[in-house]
């Protein structure tokens, strides 16, 4: 059998910091230009929307579950209880909200151990796991392994329960004292907490959460909106790989250069989706107002930033306005050729229509350097 994990300081003070500078420097210019973009934006939190609802879709699914963008979408348009992967969309549902709540409660708090429960509780609110006494530090132990093996075949067994209340309180110490570098600072806070392991369930989850939120709670961005996750998932065997490296040889040094590539490449893709995301707000002002001639249109086009697949039930309900209008809006913005029909409606389901620009950007991975 494995040795259960045995916690230990930190040790980002024994990292080799001259092997680091040179990607240090590209990871701070690379989020710099993200939070560029951000500052630029008046309402980030909506028009990043999609990107927020795609990182939770990237976490979740290296977890196992199966939703796609599109299947949230769908739902968050037309919610139903027979809707397919409904399961799996509600756990996206959840990381979403677990994210935005975080904010609220980091403008009076640091990211503390108590934070991170309530980030938990919310995580696994009606979902699979919400057995598992969500928001609670474990007092049983739990492994990594194969579906249906014993501890004694465990791929990884963190430390023991007795063990945690000390290393959680160190984790917060560490997370809440300023370091040489607060991407490394945060690479090395996220690899503790996945190998402490401190709850029964959700802990990938939870460790992805803490990243944009350590980033926006050292000032380095300026709103929590910095997704990793996709990263992580494209290359799953690397990310496992080098926290496995971590437990088994102490390999922080090579952790922490995978994670800084992975921030200047996440770094980079987000900022092009952010500043096409911007564009595509900024033109449609013009195009929207063209075609509905309403003086709802800056509501419709926050409405379909927020909801790009809507009905008209949820339509009326996000926008606040009158339904004659809203129904008339619509139908312009269906024959303007705005939305799309995504799915007929039928009998008292509602149709489903797509704002397909806005997706496209959330899904699109390639963009030219001077788009």
């Amino acid at each position: 059998m494995k040795t259960p994990y045995k916690h230990q300081a930190i040790p980002i003070h024994e990292l080799k910091w001259e092997e680091l500078i040179p990607l240090i420097g590209m990871t701070q210019a690379a989020v710099a230009r993200f939070d560029g973009i951000l500052h630029a934006m008046v309402n980030p939190d909506l028009l990043l929307s999609p990107l927020t609802t795609q990182e939770a879709v990237f976490s979740s699914r290296i977890e196992g579950t199966r939703a796609s963008l599109e299947d949230v979408l769908r739902y968050d348009a037309a919610p139903r209880k027979d809707a397919e992967r409904v399961d799996d969309i509600m756990e996206v549902q959840n990381y979403r909200k677990a994210m935005m709540d975080a904010v609220g409660w980091l403008k009076q708090s640091n990211v503390t151990v108590d934070v991170i429960c309530r980030i938990h509780r919310v995580l696994m609110a009606g979902v699979r796991g919400e057995n598992k006494h969500p928001g609670t530090i474990r007092q049983t132990q739990n492994y990594i392994g194969y579906h249906g093996t014993s501890i004694d075949q465990a791929i990884f067994i963190p430390p023991a329960p007795e063990d945690l209340p000390a290393a959680m309180k160190d984790l917060e110490g560490f997370m809440a004292t300023t370091h040489r570098d607060t991407i490394v600072q945060t690479a090395m806070a996220h690899a503790q907490f996945e190998l402490l392991h401190p709850f029964l369930d959700g802990n990938g989850r939870v460790g992805r959460i803490l990243i944009p939120l350590l980033l926006f709670s050292k000032g380095l961005i300026a709103r929590p909106t910095f997704y990793i996750s996709e990263y992580f998932e494209e290359h799953r065997q690397a990310y496992c790989g080098g926290l496995d490296a971590i437990s088994e040889k102490g390999a922080w040094q090579g952790w922490v250069k995978f994670f800084l590539q992975a921030v200047v490449y996440q770094a980079e893709l987000n900022s092009r989706r952010a500043e096409a995301i911007l564009s595509l707000y900024n033109s449609m002002k013009d195009e929207i107002n063209s075609i509905t001639r309403s003086q709802y249109a800056i509501q419709t086009l926050d409405t379909l930033f927020n909801l790009p697949f809507v009905s008209a039930p949820e339509f009326l309900k996000r926008s606040g306005i009158p339904r004659r209008t809203a129904f008339r809006i619509l139908d312009d913005l269906q024959r303007g050729r705005i939305l799309r029909v995504l799915e007929k409606g039928t009998g008292r389901r509602p149709a489903v229509l797509t704002f397909a620009r806005l997706v496209e950007i959330a899904e699109q991975t390639k963009f030219e350097r001077n788009a």
